[in-house]
């Protein structure tokens, strides 16, 4: 106890706690670095092949489990655990069957189809200008996932609007594009390994000490939440149906797919799935503990003030470690997305200037006020629409059966972002009924018109 009251005296006597987070942003991305493999060729800058050696399954399922915990899902993770309970926790954890459906069916598309990507499957069954459009898709959700990350992080420097919320976040993209710079693929993949090793350690240090709080059990976890529609399940059930099309607009997991072997591929997504879940209901809990102690606003941030200086910078690190996985996951997989996929200009140089437009682009919406959940919920419901085309990638269909769900994915995204959907086909109560129903009625939707040119062709 005198060892960590000296610690404690040491370690917020010169700093604040503002000066502390500084110092954790600007030397945790200076390390990666100096340690992130400088990549000389396009196969080492797109691919993450190094002397023609691909991942293995754990550093693969360990890049796919971190980049996939962005610092908004495990903020969203707290705050649903605060708001709902453990319900809230599993809820949110539904995603992760993303992991699960993209490995089979990559798998399916890698073994049986012999791809050799998504884009690549697109424009052999569907042809240039439906992989134009896919392309415009994952391009959004690449745009979505610079602000929505790096706004956590400004979060922890001040509240939304202040100079120091937006110094923060400007600084916090350029060290960890420098790295991404660097390396490419091969940075985001190396620091993913590092990232998630953390991650863990810094999870259990956080876990440990609110177990170690005062009048708190696992007791109080298991019957914090109420298995209702209106207390999380409507998210749950949100998200499950968004996971048959969610993994598939994501590059920074589909290219993860490609570049091992399939049996490798197929394990790690598979692993990936479970243990991922399970980060984010463990983190979950951090919200059920400011539940039980009665606080409001954002749950990590609260539950960190309440712990002490020390457990505050321990959520802050965390923070930054997922948001700096999941930005150079970002930048490396827009600059494959134009330089490769769509063969704008395969070298590195070109991929390092459009990883640096997309670092610029996507901070715009930093200073518009968006909001960190919305880019993950109406952006899974517009692309729904890719839901029969891939999971149905076998069967022969007419192009147009590409259209015509996609458009019908975005139709329904629109009626949620506008608040139109009609209240007499929403069937639960609650916070997130909307987004369930416009879920449900456009999944069905999409897979009937997927379906519809193959049977007039008949």
């Amino acid at each position: 106890m005198i060892e960590n009251a000296i610690f404690l005296e040491i370690l917020t006597s010169n700093f604040s706690v503002t000066h502390w987070q500084w110092i954790l942003i600007i030397s945790s991305s200076l390390i990666l670095f100096f340690l992130s493999p400088l990549t000389k060729n396009t196969d080492e800058f797109f691919k993450a092949v190094h002397k023609k050696n691909a991942p293995n399954t754990l550093v693969l399922t360990g890049s796919l489990i971190i980049s996939w915990i962005f610092a908004k899902s495990i903020t969203n993770a707290a705050n649903l655990g605060l708001s709902f309970g453990i319900v809230g926790g599993i809820a949110y954890a539904g995603y992760y069957l993303s992991f699960a459906v993209a490995g089979i069916i990559i798998y399916q598309l890698r073994t049986k189809g012999n791809f050799k990507s998504i884009h690549h499957f697109l424009i052999s069954k569907f042809g240039k200008n439906a992989m134009a459009i896919f392309s415009i898709l994952i391009a959004f959700r690449l745009f979505n996932e610079v602000w929505s990350n790096t706004m956590v992080i400004g979060s922890y420097f001040g509240t939304q609007g202040t100079s120091g919320y937006y110094l923060a976040i400007i600084v916090f993209t350029l060290l960890t594009l420098s790295y991404a710079l660097k390396g490419g693929l091969s940075s985001s993949i190396f620091t993913d390994v590092i990232q998630m090793v953390l991650f863990s350690v810094l999870l259990g240090i956080i876990l440990a000490t609110i177990f170690s709080a005062d009048n708190f059990s696992t007791e109080q976890i298991v019957t914090s939440g109420t298995w209702s529609f209106e207390l999380g399940l409507n998210l749950f059930f949100a998200a499950i149906i968004q996971s048959f099309s969610y993994p598939f607009h994501d590059p920074v997991l589909t290219d993860r797919g490609f570049i091992s072997s399939p049996k490798v591929t197929r394990k790690s997504f598979l692993w990936a799935s479970v243990l991922g879940a399970i980060c984010i209901i463990l983190f979950s809990i951090i919200g059920v503990y400011a539940e039980t102690k009665g606080m409001q606003g954002q749950a990590a941030v609260e539950v960190g003030k309440a712990l002490g200086v020390v457990i505050l910078l321990v959520i802050n690190f965390i923070m930054i470690t997922s948001a700096a996985s999941t930005l150079d996951s970002t930048f490396s997989s827009f600059s494959k997305l134009l330089a490769v996929d769509l063969n704008l200009g395969k070298s590195v140089s070109f991929g390092r200037i459009t990883m640096i437009i997309v670092a610029v682009l996507g901070t715009i919406p930093v200073f518009l006020n968006a909001e960190i959940l919305s880019a993950t919920t109406i952006s899974g419901t517009m692309v729904i629409g890719l839901t029969p085309v891939f999971i149905f990638w076998k069967v022969k269909v007419p192009k147009i059966s590409f259209y015509l769900p996609v458009i019908c994915g975005v139709f329904f995204g629109l009626l949620l972002v506008l608040k139109s959907f009609p209240e007499s086909l929403i069937f639960t109560k609650g916070k997130y009924a909307d987004l369930l129903w416009v879920n449900v009625w456009g999944i069905l939707s999409c897979n009937i018109l997927y379906f519809i040119p193959k049977w007039i062709k008949k």
